[in-house]
C-alpha cells in the first residue's frame, strides 16, 4: 500500500520580535551581538549572595514602557508579558494585516522550559510565609494562579494578541524548546493547517529556585567576580553557563502567501530535525552521534550538502562536556567542511535562557543572513585544544551568508537542528 504524498509548502520568516539581555528590541539585540559586547551581570532580581553562581543575563524589561495595561501586567506572568511584547513587535515588523486575515488560518507555537517560574515562586513564598508554613491559607492565593500553573497560558495570551483561532500549541522540550516550537510551526504550515504561524519561545528563569537547581548540579559558572567574561564557550577556562532570560517570536508564512502581499522575507526555514539520546538526564555521549543525526536529517530535508552551510550557530553553552560533544557532532555531520565553516555561540554575550535561547539564536541566524555578518564568540581567548574549529573569536565577521545551520542541546538528551536559507529575489 503506497504512502500519500503531498506537495511540500515552503515556510518563510517575515517578522521578528526580540527581547534579550542588553537590549530592548531587535535592533539593540543585533547591535550588541555584532559589537561583541556581553550583557551578563550580577543578579539584581533578588539577593543572590547565598548561591554558588550569582550572575545572570537579565533583561531590562519594563512592561509599562512596553505598553502593557495594568490589568495585563497583573494577570500575566513575566514570561507571558515578554512573549506578548515580542509577538506584537513581530506582527508589526511583518506588516501583515492580522485583522484582515482569516483567524482560523492563523496559529501559534510557543516554546518554554520553565514557563511561569517567576510567578509560581512568588505565590509559593506568599502562601507559605517564605516556606515557614506547611498548611497554607488559600485566601491569599492569586486569582490568576491557574494561568501561572498552566504553561499553555502564555501561548493563549499570544493567540489573543494576534487574533489566532487556528492551531495553538505550547512546546516544552527543555533547552531545545525554542527550536522545536519553530519546527512544529513549520510542520503546521507545510501540512496546510495554517497560512500564518506566530512562533517562538520565552523563559524568565532568574528566580531563587531555578538558580538553586543549577547550583546543585554545578552546571552554572561560579565566576562571579567577572560577570561580563563569565560565559566562555569553547574556551579552555570555561566552567559552566550563565543563566539568562529572554524571548524571540517570529511571523512564519507560507511562501506564496507572503509573496502575494509583497512581504519582506528574511529567510526560509528549509530543514528541521530533532533526536533524543536516551542516555542520561544531564550527561552527553562524547561522540555527538544524536546531534550529528539531527543535523544530517535537517540538511537532508533541505536538500543541502554540508558544504552549502555558510555559518553554524552553535549551542555553545560553555560547559566542558557540551562544547566537546557539539564539536564532535559537527565534525561527524559536516566532515571536512566543519573545519572551514565559521561557528559561534551568542550565549557568550546574552547567556543561556533555557527554552527561549533556541528562538533567540534563530533571530541571530536570520539577521546574519539579512545583514551579511557572522556574530562572534565573546570571551574566547584560550581555545580548548579539543574544540579546534573556527569559532569566530571576539570579533564579528562580515561575509555573505546564504545558508545557516542552528543546533540546540537540552537536558533529557534532546538534540535539535534547523537550517535556514536566503530566498533569492525576496523583497528586502
Amino acid at each position: 500500500m503506497g504512502r500519500l504524498v503531498t506537495v511540500s509548502r515552503r515556510v518563510v520568516i517575515t517578522g521578528i520580535g526580540v527581547r534579550a539581555p542588553g537590549g530592548r528590541g531587535t535592533k539593540e539585540f543585533w547591535d550588541l551581538l555584532t559589537a561583541g559586547r556581553t550583557a551578563t551581570r550580577p543578579i539584581t532580581f533578588f539577593d543572590a549572595s547565598p548561591f554558588r553562581s550569582r550572575i545572570a543575563g537579565e533583561c531590562d524589561f519594563d512592561p509599562v514602557h512596553e505598553g502593557l495595561s495594568p490589568r495585563q501586567i497583573r494577570r500575566m506572568d513575566r514570561a507571558a508579558q515578554m512573549a506578548v511584547v515580542c509577538a506584537r513587535e513581530a506582527a508589526r515588523d511583518s506588516a501583515l494585516a492580522f485583522a484582515e486575515t482569516d483567524p482560523d488560518r492563523i496559529g501559534v507555537s510557543l516554546g518554554s522550559a520553565v514557563a511561569a517560574a517567576t510567578s509560581l515562586e512568588r505565590e509559593y513564598l506568599a502562601l507559605s510565609d517564605s516556606g515557614r508554613e506547611w498548611l497554607v491559607d488559600y485566601d491569599y492565593l492569586s486569582p490568576h494562579m491557574f494561568d501561572y500553573l498552566t504553561p499553555a497560558a502564555a501561548a493563549g495570551e499570544v493567540a489573543w494578541t494576534v487574533g489566532a483561532e487556528g492551531p495553538v500549541t505550547m512546546v516544552s522540550d527543555g533547552c531545545t524548546s525554542g527550536l522545536d516550537a519553530l519546527g512544529h510551526a513549520c510542520r503546521v504550515i507545510r501540512d496546510g493547517r495554517a497560512e500564518v504561524m506566530v512562533a517562538g519561545a520565552v523563559d524568565t528563569p532568574i528566580t531563587p529556585i531555578v538558580v538553586a537547581c543549577f547550583d546543585a548540579i554545578k552546571a552554572t559558572t561560579p565566576r562571579n567576580d567577572e560577570p561580563e567574561a563569565a560565559s566562555r564557550p569553547f574556551d579552555r577556562t570555561r566552567n559552566g553557563f550563565v543563566l539568562a532570560e529572554g524571548s524571540a517570536v517570529f511571523v512564519l508564512e507560507e511562501l506564496e502567501h507572503a509573496r502575494a502581499r509583497g512581504a519582506r522575507i528574511y529567510a526560509e526555514v528549509t530543514g528541521y530535525a530533532t533526536r533524543l539520546n536516551a542516555y542520561h538526564m544531564t550527561g552527553l555521549k562524547t561522540d555527538g552521534r544524536e546531534m550529528a543525526e539531527a543535523i544530517r536529517v535537517a540538511l537532508d530535508h533541505s536538500r543541502a550538502t554540508p558544504e552549502s552551510v555558510d555559518y553554524v550557530n552553535a549551542h555553545g553553552s560553555g560547559t566542558k562536556q557540551n562544547d566537546r560533544h557539539e564539536t564532535a557532532a559537527l565534525k561527524r555531520s559536516l566532515g571536512a567542511h566543519a573545519y572551514r565553516v565559521p561557528v559561534s555561540s551568542i550565549k557568550s554575550m546574552v547567556g543561556h535562557s533555557l527554552g527561549a535561547i533556541g528562538s533567540i539564536e534563530i533571530a541571530a541566524c536570520v539577521l546574519a543572513i539579512d545583514r551579511g555578518v557572522v556574530p562572534p564568540t565573546a570571551n574566547l581567548h584560550e581555545p580548548d585544544p579539543e574544540c579546534d574549529l573556527d569559532y569566530v573569536p571576539l570579533t564579528a565577521r562580515e561575509q555573505r551568508v546564504d545558508s545557516v545551520l542552528s543546533v540546540g542541546s537540552g537536558f533529557g538528551g534532546f538534540q535539535s537542528a534547523m537550517v535556514l536559507r536566503r530566498v533569492e529575489g525576496a523583497t528586502r
